[in-house]
Parts: structure tokens; sequence; C-alpha cells
């Protein structure tokens, strides 16, 4: 999902929670990378507690290697430029063993290109939803928990149709999330019979839209493919204003509390999005249960995100060492049929099965892992509305 083109500071903050006996002499420290501040910047605090908790589970249960997991955190701020100065110091500086991130697509991509490929470092995105990170040169090095808007731009395209909405104009952030989700759902859309009266991007950091919004009355269903608390509030709010649209419609960009602020809640009323989900079953149910300190379970991509931190994790204890070398191949074991089951939170037990010899297969919070050729997984795209001024989560889409 996610990207934008400012340079703004990077800010780095480390957590350590550590077990008091472990030792101090092993374990690995592990990056996360997302957007603390710019367009996505109250998505990330609840993206990140996901991957927090994974740490603090993991060292209350012995750490990883026998010693103690670290993670340390720095601000990409959904842009490419600051990204790459924040990946250098995870890289170069802290001498981290892999990254949680980032969230943008053009985050990871500028991230991963600044310092990631020339250091062999794995990275796992929770949230780069773009089609553009499936044919990134990456040397087997970049993987995603969520899966591509390749998928999301056909269920949204499925769903409208589905519900009786035949013509819909398309305004989207100028950068590879919002164009990859507009191409994939336009095409979707198309082929499905539907009618794209307009399909427009829009440059993310405006305070008026209103002249793009005027260029898009061709259809009274306006889909906004941006940020909650950036340009898809912007856009959104004087859509309602200009009162040419009577249904409106976001992507998992758009999910989030922000989204609604200063515009009456009764307006958008019924509004169609959607984002990652999970399938049931006693993975997500485990999930489901854990509570801490800046976890909400059910946030945006925290699912993921604790998924992609419980892997590379494991993928570290497989691979036993805290070294980059080999940590692909050993992410490719631990998330891949054959092996026993591992389910949210059971460190203890994989750990056990890894020392064993034994291949274990994590089954995550969003579901099978099964990472194709280009690290990419499969998923489940659910459908959210807003009721009563908040958004709730409608089910999957078929």
């Amino acid at each position: 999902m996610f990207k934008k083109t400012l340079t703004l500071a990077v800010a780095a903050t480390a957590l350590s929670i550590a077990a008091p006996a472990l030792a101090q002499d092993t374990g690995a420290t592990i990056g996360f990378i997302g957007g603390f501040t710019g367009p996505i910047e109250s998505l990330t605090p609840p993206i990140f507690g996901g991957a927090e908790l994974v740490v603090k589970q993991i060292n209350e249960q012995g750490g990883v290697l026998g010693g103690e997991l670290k993670l340390i955190s720095a601000d990409g701020a959904c842009d490419a430029t600051a990204a790459a100065a924040a990946a250098d110091k995870l890289i170069n500086t802290d001498n981290v063993t892999g990254v949680v991130g980032a969230l943008c697509t053009g985050e990871t991509i500028g991230a991963f290109n600044g310092s990631g490929l020339s250091g062999g470092v794995v990275f796992i995105s929770p949230a780069s939803s773009a089609p553009a990170l499936t044919t990134l040169e990456d040397n087997d090095l970049v993987y995603r928990t969520t899966p591509s808007d390749a998928l999301q731009g056909v269920k949204l395209a499925d769903l409208l149709l589905a519900k009786g909405v035949n013509d819909i104009a398309i305004t989207y952030v100028n950068n590879d999330y919002g164009k990859g989700f507009a191409d994939a759902l336009a095409a979707a859309y198309t082929a499905g019979g539907g009618t794209v009266a307009a399909n427009l991007a829009h440059e993310e950091g405006k305070a008026d839209y209103r002249a793009e919004l005027g260029n898009l009355v061709a259809s009274q269903n306006l889909v906004i493919l941006a940020y909650a608390n950036a340009s898809g509030n912007t856009v959104l709010r004087q859509a309602v204003e200009s009162g040419n649209f009577t249904t409106f419609v976001g992507g998992d960009g758009m999910v989030g509390d922000d989204l609604l602020n200063g515009i009456d809640a009764a307006a958008v009323e019924g509004l169609i999005a959607t984002r990652a989900g999970a399938p049931t079953g006693e993975a997500v149910d485990i999930y489901n249960a854990f509570t801490g300190e800046g976890f909400t379970a059910n946030a945006t991509y925290a699912p993921q995100a604790y998924d992609a931190a419980f892997l590379l994790a494991l993928a570290i204890e497989k691979n036993g060492s805290a070294g980059r070398e080999g940590l692909a191949a050993a992410l490719r074991d631990v998330s891949s049929a054959p092996g026993e089951k591992i389910l949210p939170g059971e460190w203890t037990k994989a750990v056990e099965l890894i020392k064993a010899g034994t291949d274990i297969d994590y089954e995550g919070a969003g579901g099978a892992l099964d990472f194709d050729a280009a690290g990419d997984v499969d998923g489940i795209i659910v459908e959210l509305a807003v009721e009563g001024g908040a958004f709730v989560e409608k089910g999957p889409i078929q």
C-alpha cells in the first residue's frame, strides 16, 4: 500500500524487551521501517504494535538463538528518500539482521534499493501492496505478508459490480500504490461490464482538490485510492461538500479514523472500503485473543506486521545465526509446507522443533504464508463499511 515523495527527517527509536535470564552475547536485532510521520502517520503505530508484540512474546519464551531479540524502528515517512536514509542507519550502523517493512510501496523500494540490496538484507513488508513490488529486482530478498493490489483491485471491482454499481469515477494518489491499485481496479471493473467514467491521478499534499473533482462528475460513484490522514481525507471532504457524488468507495489506505475528520459522518454513511483480511480458523482465533500495550489485533495491517516479525524471527532461529547469509532460504523453509504447523505465539514449540531438525510451517494471523517466486502471498480481501461514524468489517469478498 502507500508511497509518497516528500523528504522528511528520519527518526529512530529502539525497543528492547528481554527476560532477565537471557544471555547478553547471543540473540539478534531486527529493524522496522514505517511512516511514523507523513501521510500514514495514524496507521503506522498500530502496525508497529503488531511487530512489538512478537518481540515481547519471543523474549518471554527465551528469546532468539538463546538471547534477546531486539527491535529498532526508523521513520521512513512513506517516502523513498527518507526510507533510504532510515535503512542505511538500520543496516549499516545498527547492523540489523533483517527488516520488517517498509509500509508504503515506494518507501519499501527506496529502503531496499538504498542499502538492502547491497547489504543482502531480507525485507518483509506487512503493507506494501502495489504490483510494482512483484517485479522488483531483489535477489529473492523482498517479501510481503499482504496480498498484492492486483488482487485487491479485482476484489473491489467484483464487490462494486455485485452491489449494482455499474459506473465509477476513480481518483488516485499519484504514486506506485495509487496507480497500481487504480489500474488493477479499472481493468477488472471494465472486464466485468462496468464503466470507468473517469480515472485521474491527484498529487499528494494539496489543500484544494476541487478542480480535480470537477473532472470526475461523469459518475456519481467516486472511488478514492489515497491515504486516510492525507489527500484521502481532503478529497473526500471536498467531494461531500460539492454534492456531486452519492456513493463513496476507498481502498485499504482509506481505512483509518482520520478519514472522517471534519466530515459529517452521516454524509458518508455506507462508504465502501476494502483491505487485507484473514480466514477463519485456530491461528486467527489465537491471534485475535492477544492483548498488549499499543496493540490492537484488528488494526489495519497489524496482523500482517505480526506475521512478518514472527516469520523473520523464525527464519533467524532456523538459520542458526544472526548473520544475513542464508536467511531468505530459511524464511522460505519456515513459511511453507511440508512441516509441523506453528501458530501465532508458539515460539517455544517452534524452537524445540527447529533444534530437533523437524520442518515447521508457520500459519499466521493473516492466514497461510506460502511465498511464491516473487515473495508474494495469496490472501483474502474483506469488505468494510462506514456505519455510525466508524469502519465496520463486513466479511470476505467472494
